[in-house]
């Protein structure tokens, strides 16, 4: 059970060369000669060793941290984290798990190096999840990453420790992955932003090029829409897809009027909290209020995508079961947790479905597409109740409980990874009666960043997002 002590906001706010800045304005400072790049990343560094104690969001440190190369980009001499399932050279990658001794990363994996172009100062890694499969950030044997807002609950996952950093103010933004929510549920429990890109949007990494269905995307979490949209210029003047409409710099609302569908309850049937609800009834009111046309929608997705979407899962844990010596030659899939082990026996289980799943989960973008019929975007929940307490999600849970907990918990986020559309987590301006932060999700078609980020800049202009150092 968790301490009164333990119940407790924590962050690294202070007087310092980093101050209230977000990475945008801390860039600026920087580039003006007002912030050196090395005194930004010791107050960082100094920040985070401040909050590490209780929040338990760092998995390796940088043994000397630097700008990256040329010292350019939006970013030039912003400190940051890389999350551990993302080679970093000189840092071993170790995916959040037990089951193996991780090597140092000899190289920088592609997206690595896309988001040291911005200019970035790595000071190190953030914690996951074993292999990035469950929704909050929990271990067997492990401390839990904490939420920043209350430390009895939980950060999110699967970039559980990038939130934590985030929200509480040792850095301005992290890097952040998603296959499933990764980014967006954090983000939720957190009350940051962060945007998971349309598939193919930024480099790929080498796991999604060796899977089946391609899911994963990587971005950040960050405290305002501006350094998200800042994130994805610098991004995209590194390399841009040119299957996709160009993003650029969007600094601000357009103006532009939006339809937009929303839902209270997931398609699959999973109703809710009273808190999660309110939270998107009050973002229709403020979106009507400034004169966008709000409706109810119900997307008609296949009624079996949640079991499909957890046995594709399962064949992901029973490939890395399989395949487990590229971690390292110590992997023993025994060790893996009991997420990984619970999903692996249930896929052995069912293994003979898997084309028909694959069929399915890739016909549920002609479903969703039809759901944008009218609509510029769709509003939801990004998850069906608030953070839960640290314990509730814990792989020490017995697997047949925890799944259903899971499954009644990310019931919103998955059909935007099995789609590739990108989709935002916002913070709404409500909270529980604890003071949680609360998101809400916005979803878009194939290459709608732009107006993803429109809506996100109109609402946060509206009602500034709130702040864990004002809580």
């Amino acid at each position: 059970m968790t301490t009164f002590e333990e119940r407790t906001t924590v962050h690294a706010f202070r007087d310092d060369a980093l101050g209230e800045h977000e990475a945008v304005g801390l860039a600026a400072a920087i580039r003006r000669g007002e912030v050196g790049a090395a005194e930004a990343a010791r107050d960082a560094a100094e920040r985070v060793r401040a909050v590490e104690a209780r929040l338990h969001a760092v998995q390796a440190y940088a043994e000397s941290p630097a700008p990256a190369a040329g010292a350019g980009g939006a970013f030039a001499g912003v400190p940051t984290f890389v999350k551990d399932n993302t080679d970093y050279r000189g840092l071993p990658t170790g995916h959040g798990s037990a089951a193996f001794s991780p090597r140092e990363a000899r190289r920088h994996a592609p997206f690595t190096r896309q988001f040291l172009s911005s200019g970035v100062t790595v000071l190190g890694k953030t914690r996951l999840p074993e292999f990035g499969f469950s929704p909050s950030t929990e271990y067997e044997a492990a401390e839990p990453v904490r939420n920043p807002w209350n430390t009895g609950h939980s950060a999110g996952g699967s970039s559980g420790g990038s939130a934590a950093l985030v929200a509480a103010g040792a850095v301005p933004i992290a890097h952040a992955n998603d296959g499933g929510g990764s980014i967006r549920i954090p983000a939720a429990c957190c009350g940051l932003v962060g945007l998971k890109p349309t598939r193919g949007r930024v480099v790929a990494n080498a796991q999604s090029r060796q899977l089946p269905l391609d899911i994963v995307s990587d971005g950040i979490v960050s405290r305002s829409v501006r350094d998200t949209a800042a994130f994805l210029a610098a991004a995209e003047t590194y390399w841009r897809n040119p299957k996709l409409p160009p993003v650029g710099l969007v600094e601000g609302p357009s103006g532009r009027r939006l339809r937009v569908g929303f839902m209270l309850d997931s398609p699959n049937g999973v109703t809710t909290d009273a808190a999660t609800r309110a939270a998107v009834t009050d973002t229709v009111a403020t979106l009507r209020r400034l004169g966008h046309t709000v409706e109810p929608v119900a997307p008609a997705i296949d009624p079996r995508f949640t079991d499909d979407f957890l046995t594709y899962w399962g064949l992901l844990s029973f490939l890395i079961g399989a395949g487990g010596r590229t971690f390292g030659p110590d992997f023993d899939r025994r060790r893996m947790d009991g997420l990984s082990r619970g999903l692996h026996a249930a896929y052995v289980k069912n293994w003979r479905s898997t084309p028909g799943v694959l069929r399915r989960l890739k016909r549920t973008k002609v479903a969703y597409a039809a759901a944008f019929r009218g609509f510029d975007l769709l509003l939801s929940p990004v998850l069906a109740h608030t953070a839960p307490p640290i314990g509730h999600l814990s792989p020490t849970v017995p697997y047949p409980e925890l799944v259903e907990r899971i499954l009644r918990y990310v019931a919103f986020t998955p059909v935007d990874n099995i789609v590739g559309t990108p989709s935002i987590s916002l913070p709404a301006p409500t909270a529980t009666e604890d003071g949680l932060p609360v998101g809400v999700l916005f979803s878009g078609r194939p290459g709608s960043e732009r107006t993803l980020l429109d809506v996100a800049f109109t609402l946060e202009a509206d009602r500034p997002f709130r702040r864990v150092q004002d809580a």
